[in-house]
């Protein structure tokens, strides 16, 4: 088992000047908080014009004030970060996860304590824990996301592909017959699988487009085609446990899967398609439990309002017309029908948050541990409530690049480093994979010499988000 201090020798620095972890603090992060500045501008801007119709006179000024004020902290912010100033300790704001934040600053020695030299997983937590802190402290400002008008930008943008992946899984539903031929290697319902995980891996860069209006003389065809596309698409997925997750999967009966949640907009969507399949379509699942973030977290986490906004969305009509005027009536219709099947799904308790939808920014429970500074190798010690609640799952659904950061430490492991090996303490407790496109320097589990290849051939092959990592890990019998 890890020890603190092991996981910490692990943890990529953000001083290392040609690591992605330092482009991140002189260039991401700026940047983030400049955009939120822009945001908040925009707001004030137009409550000065017009001003909320439920706020008396003065209450619109004093919200007015209290956002001058969150903006001039944010420039504070952003000129102490450009600075290598010392981390401040989190105030006590009612939310949760302060003290984590400030345990950990105080035990640190006064050489690890800036922004540039604070290890990145910790210094990159803790700016968004610190910005909870600068809305949750304010009466008018408290309820906030600085980042929903982007994920509702992205959302509505997405619609061609939301639209095509909907017909696709819906024509499933005429389509029963799929669930008799499973068992078989490279049976459909096995190629159907295999797609809806690459759907949730790479977002739309998988179509799913045979599934439409597929018809019985097309099951050849798509299991050929199919299975060619699937390894067209898996030279870019340097570690590749797809089947095994399937051999797992395929083993159950009526069981919950959990899916650890990353981006709103278009990669929940693809989360909830995947999700519906899996209820809808195969006799392996009955439940999918999907665990959000409490507060804006990375700027793109999903948060509980995110969830049930994405899906009442889709039931009005009107909210993707007015971005794209040109959707065909019958799309829309199609999009409502799937919003509606997914409230359905809700009720019935076949998709659940793992908080209540209702839940107000910075209140989680179950959530808190997700929005902490800890890699998850610390899980099974610091939250034992929720390592308790994931072992009742068959399968936990790790989503994108900072999970897995998380899973394996952010650490300098070598890239030929067992998965389970960098899991430690986590390894084995459930049965879980990670879907993760290479968006950081951090990675395990590789074939001898792959990354030695790609450093010669593809020197950003880690970050730029075009090589891909399904790593699978079976329950501890």
């Amino acid at each position: 088992m890890l020890t603190d201090a092991e996981l910490l020798d692990l943890e990529i620095l953000s001083v290392a000047v040609h690591s992605f972890a330092y482009t991140t603090v002189v260039r991401r992060w700026p940047t983030i908080l400049t955009n939120i500045v822009s945001t908040l501008s925009n707001e004030l801007h137009l409550l000065t014009l017009h001003g909320p119709s439920d706020l008396s006179p003065q209450d619109v000024e004093a919200k007015i004030e209290e956002g001058k004020g969150i903006v001039r902290a944010l420039s504070e912010l952003k000129h102490d970060m450009g600075r290598n100033k010392v981390l401040h300790p989190i105030e006590d704001d009612g939310g949760a996860n302060v003290e984590c934040y400030n345990q950990h600053l105080k035990e640190l020695d006064g050489t690890d304590d800036s922004w540039f030299t604070a290890a990145w997983l910790f210094a990159e937590c803790y700016l968004y824990r610190d910005l909870r802190t600068l809305f949750a402290k304010t009466k008018f400002w408290n309820s906030y996301d600085p980042f929903f008008a982007s994920k509702e930008e992205t959302y509505k943008s997405s619609s061609a592909a939301m639209i095509h992946l909907a017909k696709s899984l819906m024509a499933l539903d005429e389509r029963k017959d799929l669930l008799n031929d499973w068992d078989s290697s490279g049976s459909v319902l096995e190629i159907i699988f295999l797609e809806m995980m690459q759907a949730a891996l790479w977002g739309n860069a998988t179509d799913l487009s045979l599934l439409v209006d597929l018809k019985y003389e097309d099951l050849q065809k798509l299991q050929s085609v199919g299975a060619a596309a699937q390894a067209e698409n898996a030279k870019y997925i340097l570690r590749n446990d797809f089947a095994k997750v399937w051999e797992h999967v395929k083993r159950q009966k009526d069981a919950r899967v959990d899916i650890v949640l990353d981006n709103a907009g278009f990669e929940l969507y693809t989360d909830l398609i995947l999700a519906d399949f899996l209820v809808s379509h195969t006799p392996f699942v009955s439940e999918v439990v999907f665990h959000p973030k409490t507060i804006p977290w990375f700027v793109s986490d999903t948060l509980p309002y995110d969830f049930t906004w994405a899906i009442e969305s889709l039931k009005d009509k009107s909210f993707f017309k007015k971005h794209a005027p040109g959707i065909p009536d019958a799309d829309l219709d199609t999009l409502q029908s799937l919003g509606k099947r997914w409230t359905r799904h809700m009720t019935t308790g076949a998709f659940r948050l793992s908080i209540p939808t209702s839940t107000p920014l910075g209140a989680g429970g179950l959530a808190d541990f997700w929005t902490t500074q800890h890699p998850y190798q610390l899980l099974p010690e610091r939250d034992p409530a929720l390592l308790a609640e994931l072992q009742t799952s068959e399968l936990v659904i790790f989503k994108g690049d900072l999970n897995y950061r998380k899973l394996v430490a952010d650490g300098k492991w070598a890239p030929t480093t067992p998965f389970e090996e960098a899991l430690g303490p986590l390894n084995g407790q459930f049965p879980l994979v990670s879907l993760r496109t290479n968006k950081a320097d951090p990675i395990v589990g590789l074939p001898e010499g792959t990354a030695e290849r790609l450093d010669e051939t593809t020197p950003d092959w880690r970050v730029s988000g075009k090589y891909a990592v399904v790593s699978y890990a079976p329950r501890r019998e």
